[in-house]
C-alpha cells in the first residue's frame, strides 16, 4: 500500500501540469506535459508495491520486486524528454519568428464554424441535429 504523501505528491504534480496545459503559451503547456507525466511516473511507482529483492537474484517469491513498472516508467522518461524537448524546440522557433510563444486563435476555424451556425439558422436546424456546428455565444472574432 503507498503512503499518502507519495500519492498526494502525484496529485499535485498531474493537478499543476493541468493547469498549465490549460495556458495559451506553448512553454507552459510543454512544461504541463512534463509535470502530468512525471506524476503519472510517480504514481505507476507508488503502485508497484514496496521495495524487495531484484528479479534476477531470485529467493523468497513474496520479497522480489515486479519490474514492469519500472520498465513502463524507463520508457516513459525516453519518450517524455523527446517530446518536450521537440516541443520547446517549436516554442523557441515561434518565439523567433513573433516576438512570443502564445498559440494564437484560428481564424479560418471560427469562419467555418460561423458558416456552419448560418446555415444552420437559415435551414431552421437547432444544432442537436448536427454535432458538428459550434456557436460561439460571445460573438468575439479575434
Amino acid at each position: 500500500m503507498p503512503s499518502f504523501a507519495i500519492l498526494l505528491f502525484a496529485g499535485v504534480l498531474v493537478g499543476c501540469g493541468v493547469y498549465l496545459v490549460l495556458e495559451r503559451t506553448l512553454t507552459r503547456v510543454f512544461i504541463g506535459l512534463s509535470m502530468i507525466t512525471n506524476g503519472v511516473n510517480v504514481l505507476i511507482l507508488a503502485m508497484g508495491g514496496a521495495a524487495g529483492l531484484p528479479p534476477l537474484l531470485g529467493g523468497n517469491s513474496d520479497t522480489i520486486v515486479d519490474p514492469l513498472p519500472q520498465a513502463l516508467i524507463l520508457t516513459s522518461i525516453v519518450l517524455s524528454l523527446g517530446t518536450t524537448a521537440f516541443g520547446l524546440a517549436l516554442a523557441y522557433r515561434s518565439w523567433r519568428l513573433t516576438g512570443h510563444d502564445e498559440v494564437a486563435d484560428d481564424v479560418e476555424d471560427r469562419r467555418v464554424a460561423r458558416g456552419r451556425a448560418a446555415t444552420a439558422e437559415t435551414s431552421g436546424a437547432t444544432g442537436a441535429e448536427d454535432p458538428d456546428i459550434i456557436y460561439d455565444a460571445s460573438g468575439d472574432d479575434q
